[in-house]
């Protein structure tokens, strides 16, 4: 109203202006000394700077209520009507709307990311780049114990039904949609396990959680938030149940050192009954080997008596004798001093010794 106010009041000033210009026109040509023509350049040029100062009034009206808006990439535009919101939002690009009767409300539509950290982090989180860091979330576990869980949670406004979103929920939507999930699903799911053995089912958690925000948050009406991922950081135990969790942690290691060394043990004894088997199947199979050549050398030797025995017939053993007494002889005519011993039967060879041989005959004696 103002700018129109001024628009007024300019469009007053150049009509006086003019006004005045024809009055002085009409006395200077009723005194006959100046000609029309002059006259009518002041007016053409006086046409000019209104034009002039027209365009300008239009262009301080344009950029003062701005009767466009330009919506980026990642985000979305709200178009609102004497206050009631448009069913489709703006897609990116230039956008015309009707000043003072229509306004567009920008809405970012790309990954945003909540932090439950710890209390110090929390105090020292800004909401920057689509980045809030929240206090970590205290809940109970089965026992009653408080557990404190920090998580990041990453999701996005669903840009297809942005409008109806913001129509639905505000410009507060994460308040009212992410945070009370968030808390929600912890608080039930934690609840059900004990503290002491949260550490070791801490992937189960993980995707507990995940799976229930999940299912909370597309259950609601046309899908306002498409979540991206949810990651368990940490998980806050009471001090008591950290010292017992230690301790039953270090009892585990030295019942499996115990382990370890009984199972050394056995493998040493395994090793050592092993060499000494060994050696004793060494010395048994040395000492059947022996015992079996020695039966084989005696068997050999007592089929080689049979047949020596079975070939030694009475006409042989005569003609051997003979051949034994024809040298006998020969020795007694080389050595008279020789001495015969003579067997009874003939069974065995004669033996002879020579009587001339000075070792022989001590021997003998």
């Amino acid at each position: 109203m103002a700018d129109i106010k001024m628009a007024a009041d300019m469009n007053d000033y150049f009509n006086k202006k003019k006004s005045q210009n024809n009055y002085n026109g009409g006395n200077n040509n009723g005194g006959g000394n100046t000609p029309n023509m002059p006259n009518m350049n002041f007016n053409m040029g006086g046409a000019k700077a209104n034009i002039f100062y027209a365009i300008i009034i239009l262009v301080v009206l344009l950029v003062v209520a701005k009767p466009f808006t330009i919506i980026e990439e990642g985000e979305r535009g709200i178009l609102s009507t004497n206050g009631k919101y448009s069913d489709q939002a703006l897609l990116p690009g230039l956008h015309f709307i009707i000043p003072i009767i229509q306004k567009v409300y920008i809405v970012d539509t790309r990954v945003r990311i909540i932090n439950y950290a710890s209390k110090l982090e929390a105090v020292n989180g800004l909401d920057r780049e689509g980045i809030i860091t929240k206090p970590a979330i205290t809940v109970l576990d089965k026992t009653g114990l408080p557990v404190t869980i920090e998580l990041t949670v990453q999701y996005r406004l669903n840009a297809e039904y942005a409008a109806q979103t913001i129509s639905n929920w505000g410009f507060s939507w994460e308040e009212k949609i992410i945070n009370p999930v968030v808390r929600d699903v912890v608080r039930n799911v934690i609840g059900k396990y004990d503290a002491e053995k949260l550490p070791q089912l801490r992937n189960t958690i993980a995707t507990e959680i995940e799976q229930d925000m999940t299912k909370n948050i597309t259950s609601l009406k046309n899908q306002p938030v498409l979540l991206q991922s949810v990651q368990l950081r940490e998980i806050g135990l009471p001090p008591k149940v950290k010292a017992q969790i230690e301790r039953v942690q270090l009892a585990k290691q030295e019942v499996q050192k115990a382990q370890q060394e009984v199972a050394r043990a056995k493998q040493e004894a395994l090793r050592k009954a092993a060499e000494a088997k060994g050696i004793a199947d060494k010395a048994r199979i040395e000492a059947q080997g022996k015992a079996d050549a020695m039966t084989i050398e005696a068997s050999a030797r007592a089929k080689a008596n049979q047949v020596i025995a079975k070939s030694l017939t009475n006409p042989l053993l005569k003609l051997e004798q003979i051949k034994v007494q024809n040298e006998f002889n020969k020795a007694l005519q080389t050595n008279k001093d020789a001495k015969i011993f003579l067997t009874p039967g003939g069974s065995t060879p004669n033996i002879w010794v020579d009587m001339k041989d000075g070792k022989k005959q001590s021997s003998i004696r």
